[in-house]
């Protein structure tokens, strides 16, 4: 068993995708079990798109309103982090203020 953690995260989108499907196409070929948490979503896609039968895909569930509930559950890659939301929750009250001592912020 291999367990991998964003890895090849430090590449592009498309030559992180391409390193990771090749390392773990590899490992699968040899029969090790793969446990891969991973933001690059042309490799996600396309083991999902695969249709492979010992393959699961787990993403964090989310409340229609966007609120977190912590649990994973199954579902297809999807292109985003949802990370915005805690963008705005964690810097936009500093760019209100920052903006605000500005004679012009925009």
């Amino acid at each position: 068993m291999l367990l991998l953690n964003e890895s090849f995260a430090a590449t592009n989108e498309r030559e992180g995708s391409e390193i990771a499907r090749q390392v773990v196409q590899a490992l699968i070929e040899k029969t090790i079990k793969v446990f891969f948490v991973t933001h690059l979503y042309e490799f996600a896609r396309g083991f999902f798109d695969s249709n492979r039968e010992d393959a699961l895909f787990l993403s964090p569930e989310r409340r229609a309103d966007g609120t977190r509930t912590f649990r994973l559950v199954k579902g297809e890659p999807v292109e985003t982090s949802h990370g915005e939301d805690l963008y705005q929750k964690i810097f936009a009250d500093k760019l209100k203020e920052s903006c605000a001592s500005r004679v012009s912020c925009g």
